[in-house]
């Protein structure tokens, strides 16, 4: 690998003699500021040596001389060599929180390569990039979750990336969570997962399975200790440790351990099984019936359950409310989705072999993979900075991680969400068993992978019930889908609806896998509306912008 080192080094060092000798030395119009390199010394100056007199001068005469004495030349100082410009430039598109870290690494790389760091701070990184790339005006490498990249690399977007012989030091399951048919595609830099919290002056002993989760819990209830058996602040991603731990799951893999969106498991018998486990519990009143993810959150702050499921997003919150906790792995063997951030390479770049050095080298360190781990809070996927990392509730969440699944980065996944959570529910509400409900939802959400809603434009939200589709948050739903105008804009409503709050945003293709949010982000944050007595409620959609008017009474 050292030689590679060498060879790309070389490669800069040429390109840079290249482009000074086209250049005629001519200055550059707008030169960046540049330090010097390191190894650089300046060139010794010799002071003369003034001897001292060994006797006093003579007296210095009072008169004139008749002729004024040559003037001395004065010395003109050498000019100092012009820094060499750059020999070319690298750019990163990052998020607000990565973006600082990675511009931090400016001089060196400039020092090293004698490249020019350009980070630019992007919120719709995945979609941006969709545009820019074809057309050659994307950046070199951009920083996304694992589960953006599906897309990008089926369109031939993003480029193979070389660990540089580093495999062994990055975390299996992050590298997994990388690899596409095969091929690596991307340096992975954090994870993140849920792990199982305990109360630790309730429970002295964590529990192994779910029936001692069971037993532990109406024990401490008996005694008029806890309300509750369990927190619970989800219905799907945030409980699938335990649909697991029941033998559900997602979607299968293939031979080649690819995931397969054919092998759907929403309605196997582990789900089936984990769900109905859920539902006993709230018929027992040993659950809560209200999944309200900060409702839950203050059940097991206050002390009021002894058990929640979460992930190192509620950490803070968790630690300054002052609720004794341990953290340990899930019971039964269950194990959580999990999601990888990392450094993608964009394909169309001239800088391929330059942005892989730049990985291997400065991203793959102990150093910047800390910085990271230390805005973003997330265990480094990088294991010599995870061994660094002094944060055990961090490193229990990473031991709890260990077998996770990673978030499927497949088109299917955004046509899993809406039935699953509307399955859950209807079983934990008593309208349906967990059979029943789990069968309908594979059911449905098949037919959504076969997508015959193909550019449907809809806005699902808390709503749809009201309009007359079979529940809320259902981006295949008819009843609410919209319909094309003669302005170019995309119409639904207007809808009867009673007072109260409501949430909405934009889903295409009767799935999730394409939606926005508030000032059109993809993925964005849902739009907020109010009526304050019954009325009637439309939407225009538009879909240069992305943007959604919501117009009320």
């Amino acid at each position: 690998m050292k030689n590679k080192k060498w060879y790309l080094l070389l490669v800069v060092m040429l390109l840079g003699a290249l482009l000074l000798v086209a250049c005629g030395g001519a200055e550059p119009t707008a030169e960046p500021v540049a330090e010097e390199p390191a190894t650089a010394e300046e060139p010794a100056v010799e002071e003369p040596v003034v001897e001292e007199p060994t006797e006093a001068p003579a007296e210095v005469p009072t008169e004139e001389p008749t002729e004024a004495p040559a003037e001395e030349p004065t010395e003109v100082p050498a000019e100092e060599p012009a820094a060499a410009a750059p020999a070319g430039t690298l750019r990163i598109w990052a998020d607000d929180t990565r973006a600082p870290i990675l511009q931090d690494l400016a001089d060196e790389v400039l020092a090293t390569y004698n490249l020019e760091l350009v980070v630019e701070l992007k919120s719709a990184i995945r979609d941006d990039f969709q545009v820019a790339a074809p057309l050659g005006e994307g950046p070199d490498i951009i920083v996304i979750a694992h589960d953006q990249a599906g897309t990008l690399v089926d369109n031939g977007l993003l480029a193979p990336v070389d660990l540089g012989g580093k495999d062994a030091d990055f975390a299996p399951k992050a590298l997994e969570a990388c690899t596409f048919d095969g091929v690596l595609y991307c340096m992975p830099y954090a994870t993140e997962n849920m792990a199982f919290f305990y109360n630790t002056d309730l429970v002295e002993t964590p529990p192994t399975t779910w029936d001692e989760v069971l037993s532990m819990g109406e024990a401490l209830m008996a005694e008029g200790k806890t309300t509750y058996v369990m927190a619970v602040t989800g219905t799907t991603y945030d409980a699938y440790p335990l649909f697991t731990s029941f033998g559900g799951y997602i979607f299968g893999k293939d031979a080649d351990g690819n995931w397969n969106p054919e092998d759907l498991g929403v309605d196997s018998e582990g789900m089936i099984e984990g769900v109905q486990w859920l539902a006993d519990g709230v018929a027992n009143g040993d659950l809560p019936a209200d999944w309200d993810w900060a409702n839950n959150h203050a059940l097991f702050e206050t002390g009021e359950a002894p058990f929640i499921m979460a992930g190192p997003w509620a950490l803070s919150r968790i630690r300054e409310a002052g609720v004794p906790y341990a953290i340990t792995n899930f019971p039964g063997g269950g194990y959580p989705f999990a999601g990888t951030q990392g450094f993608f390479i964009n394909a169309q770049s001239e800088n391929v072999l330059l942005a892989q050095a730049f990985l291997s080298e400065f991203i793959a360190s102990v150093d910047t993979q800390l910085a990271l781990y230390e805005v973003g809070q997330r265990p480094p996927a990088y294991l010599p900075a995870l061994a660094q990392v002094d944060d055990p509730d961090l490193v229990a969440m990473a031991a709890a991680g260990e077998n996770a699944t990673m978030m499927p980065a497949i088109p299917a996944m955004g046509s899993v969400w809406g039935n699953w959570n509307d399955a859950v529910v209807l079983a934990r509400d008593g309208k349906q068993t967990a059979a029943e409900a789990m069968a309908d939802a594979g059911t449905k959400i098949r037919a959504l992978i076969a997508n015959p809603l193909t550019g449907m434009v809809n806005v699902p939200g808390s709503y749809q019930a009201q309009a007359g589709c079979p529940g809320d948050w259902q981006p295949e739903c008819s009843v609410t889908a919209m319909t094309m105008g003669d302005d170019g804009l995309y119409h639904s409503g207007p809808f009867a609806l009673t007072a109260g709050d409501y949430e909405v945003k934009v889903a295409l293709d009767g799935s999730w896998t394409t939606n926005y949010g508030v000032d059109g982000e993809p993925d964005g944050a849902n739009y907020p509306f109010s009526l304050a007595a019954d009325g009637e409620v439309s939407f225009t959609y538009d879909p240069a912008t992305k943007l959604l008017e919501i117009v009320l009474p």
